[in-house]
């Protein structure tokens, strides 16, 4: 297996405080944090939420799933290659199968991922224990370390109270864009007493809320911290933008010097800037963005 070095993070993240009219004016201070600057490869709240996943796999071939254009599937699969590991993605969609490979997937397959493609409505089962079962035996990998979806896990959770520990102090208020809520989970129990943490789904469908309490009480035995989702900025949902989303990401580009990722840090910095607006923080607020990820380069 290759050293474990090849994991190493650069943490604490660094957190960058940017000037912008928008939020001074209502006397908001914004601060970024910069999760993307964690690995070169393991961007942001996936190393965070892999690293402790591949520490429990303790060698063993991992298992994972995820859509198309899945973030966490190619942070899996470069974890792989790092650690000489092998890798098998499950993906959403057995139409698939017979096409090419997007650019996505197939950086997947580049870093030596299997890719196993099932229908969409065995895949909507996967967590059920019979239907997983029969997806693994299918794939030949019934003795592989399963990770979820998103990599969110009760490992991962706790993996994530790390940022939270990390802003303590330094933030009121820190926001986050959430897939499956893992990252808010674990964020929220390590913020210290008084700091909130806001999620903005970049998913719609409004099931996130049960979805991160049962992974604290996973992880912690109980709901913790001061957390709550806002809901009116996925865009159309998972993978979808808009012309406005992309206008605001260009102006927001020019203006800070940082190239953004479109389906997660756009829309999260979308939604501080338009809820910055409406007065949702009173002035003097500190409010970290967790830039969770760098735009995805083929």
């Amino acid at each position: 297996m290759t050293d474990s070095a090849d994991l190493r993070p650069r943490l604490p993240s660094p957190l960058h405080e940017v000037s912008d009219d928008r939020f001074a004016r209502h006397g908001v201070r914004l601060l970024l944090k910069r999760d993307d600057l964690i690995h070169p490869e393991l961007v942001g709240n996936k190393w965070r939420k892999l690293a402790p996943n591949l520490e429990a796999a303790n060698g063993r071939p991992i298992v994972t799933f995820g859509g198309a254009y899945s973030n966490h599937l190619r942070a899996t699969a470069a974890a792989g290659r790092l650690l000489d590991l092998p890798t098998v993605g499950v993906v959403r969609g057995d139409e698939l199968a017979g096409r090419s490979l997007n650019p996505s997937l197939a950086r997947c397959a580049a870093d030596g991922m299997r890719l196993h493609f099932v229908d969409r409505t065995t895949y909507r089962r996967k967590t059920d224990p019979d239907t997983l079962a029969a997806v693994l035996r299918d794939a030949g990998a019934e003795d592989a370390y399963v990770v979820p979806e998103g990599g969110s896990n009760a490992t991962a959770v706790l993996g994530c109270r790390a940022l939270g520990a990390e802003l303590r102090g330094r933030a009121d208020v820190v926001a986050v864009a959430c897939g499956t809520g893992g990252t808010l989970a674990g964020l929220a129990a390590g913020l210290a007493p008084g700091a909130r943490a806001l999620g903005i789904p970049v998913l719609k469908g409004g099931f996130l809320d049960a979805g991160i309490r049962a992974l604290q009480t996973e992880a912690f035995g109980s709901p913790r911290g001061d957390w709550r989702l806002e809901e009116r900025f996925h865009f159309g949902g998972y993978a979808r933008t808009t012309p406005a989303l992309d206008a605001f990401a260009e102006d927001f580009e020019r203006r800070h010097g940082l190239p953004l990722e479109r389906l997660y840090v756009a829309k999260l910095l979308y939604a501080l800037v338009t809820l910055t607006e409406e007065g949702a923080f009173p002035p003097g607020t500190r409010l970290a963005a967790v830039v969770t990820g760098a735009p995805f380069e083929a």
